[in-house]
């Protein structure tokens, strides 16, 4: 029989339900199916493009409020938590030590817990999506003391939001200025100039143009970096509460400032003060690059590994009709015939992240345990994605290439057999494919029903299927 050519087809009524849960979500719970067939697939869309802030459980938001440090602002954070002063004890920089790794660990708790739970589900999506494209890595320095508060005050509220807006506020983080050394970057002439800021240090302006905003096609000059570099002198960090100041970790140090003339990407910057890199981000976030860059990121993202030109191009169009505003450009997404093609229904191939949190969210792992929420970072670690862990600025990988190796299969089925015994009683098969929809072949569901019942859960979440969304 021949092959039917499913090209520019759309998915059925059925498959809109798993692919608007698999692409929006972190996959599906127990009852998600159920529900969106009651409200509606283009109801539920637009319900998770305006997240409800009041929608959080019980069981989410008390957890959450007894992590006392994200509550905290970056400067009173690096106060209690931050290292200890100069000729400390063995014992003293010890316990200063074991301070730190808990800001981590209640980091990486919360983003876990979130997942999980969250019913804003899109939201999650978007924070993860984000924290990649505005990658900073925890292992370098006092990193380890922001990310968690960088993630909840820049990176969540402002996922939908405007584009500009977020940028503005990743530049200005303390989790960001460290990591990218930009707290570093000093006008040479400068008398400031000395010790840890010994002059220019182009590394934040060459990842903001490069990563963040124009991509490396953009069409900038290393005469644009250079500007840039200069531009952002003087874009410091606070450490320490001091009168007049929000807490926020940013200051901007008149004295380290380059305030000379500039032209940046054909545009002059008259020589000033902050204003000048406010002048910079607005040009970086309303350039057509831009709008090219974030668009391609975002249909990778949600639609293909190598996302059609006149879907990418629609986006693009739509992030400069509005002034960047995610929303409307993921409302576009969600709203053109590409996104639901036939031809890219389950064939996204699940990061590490994607895949453990929907096999723990298949098994509907709520409040779960300190010690299973440690195995699911565990799991991850061992699938070479540990979270907040990117060592490079360009952030974890969204494509098939990074993850899809014989090893990392054989790891994910263990895994998922570890994720099965974490529910206690396991979640029989029969659940778990109602939950997870239509995606399975006759060959898997026949694997399945003719196992022994104990081993029908993690056979279920170790199916090829499950490795897609």
């Amino acid at each position: 029989m021949a092959k039917v050519d499913t090209a520019g087809m759309a998915v059925d009524n059925t498959q809109k339900i798993t692919h608007v849960l698999d692409r929006l979500s972190l996959g599906p719970r127990p009852g998600d199916r159920q529900r969106v067939e009651r409200m509606g697939v283009e109801q539920y869309i637009q319900a998770q493009l305006a997240p409800d802030d009041n929608a959080a459980p019980d069981t989410l938001t008390g957890p959450l409020q007894n992590l006392s440090t994200l509550s905290l602002t970056p400067v009173d954070i690096h106060e209690q938590y931050g290292p200890p002063e100069r000729g400390a004890s063995q014992q003293q920089r010890e316990a200063a030590r074991k301070k730190q790794r808990q800001v981590a660990q209640e980091s990486l708790h919360a983003r876990m817990r979130q997942a999980l739970e969250n019913p804003n589900q899109l939201q999650e999506v978007m924070t993860d999506f984000w924290f990649n494209h505005f990658n900073v890595y925890i292992g370098k320095g006092i990193t380890r003391l922001w990310a968690g508060v960088y993630e909840k005050t820049v990176l969540r509220p402002l996922a939908l939001g405007k584009f500009r807006d977020l940028l503005g506020a990743t530049a200005k983080h303390p989790a960001m200025s460290f990591y990218l050394d930009n707290w570093r970057n000093t006008d040479p002439a400068s008398e400031l100039a000395k010790g840890q800021y010994k002059g220019f240090n182009e590394n934040y302006a060459r990842e903001l143009m490069e990563l963040h905003t124009m991509g490396v096609d953009g069409g900038y000059t290393q005469a644009d970096v250079e500007s840039l570099t200069r531009i952002l002198t003087g874009w410091g960090l606070v450490r320490q509460n001091r009168a007049n100041h929000d807490g926020s970790g940013f200051q901007f140090v008149p004295r380290r400032h380059d305030s000379s003339d500039k032209t940046l990407l054909g545009e002059s910057i008259p020589g000033g003060g902050i204003e000048e890199g406010e002048k910079a981000l607005d040009l970086l976030a309303q350039h057509p690059s831009t709008a090219q860059h974030i668009s391609y990121k975002l249909a990778q993202y949600f639609v293909s590994d190598e996302p059609p030109e006149g879907l990418v191009n629609r986006l693009a169009n739509r992030f400069k009709e509005t002034d960047g505003c995610i929303r409307e450009v993921l409302r576009s997404l969600f709203t053109d015939d590409t996104f639901w093609a036939t031809e890219h229904y389950q064939t996204k191939f699940k990061t590490p992240y994607q895949y453990i949190l929907s096999i723990a969210r298949a098994v509907k792992l709520s409040n779960p345990e300190e010690n299973d929420v440690q195995r699911l970072l565990g799991g991850m670690g061992q699938l070479g994605m540990p979270l907040y862990r990117c060592r490079t600025p360009d952030g974890y990988a969204q494509v098939e290439s990074a993850w899809l190796n014989a090893d990392a299969m054989l790891r994910r089925v263990g895994f998922a057999r570890a994720v099965a015994n974490m529910k206690d009683p396991k979640p029989p098969a029969a659940e778990l494919l109602a939950t997870l929809g239509d995606q399975f072949s006759a060959e898997t569901r026949s694997v399945v029903d003719s196992s022994p019942p104990g081993m029908q859960p993690a056979l279920v979440l170790a199916s090829p299927e499950m490795m897609y969304r």
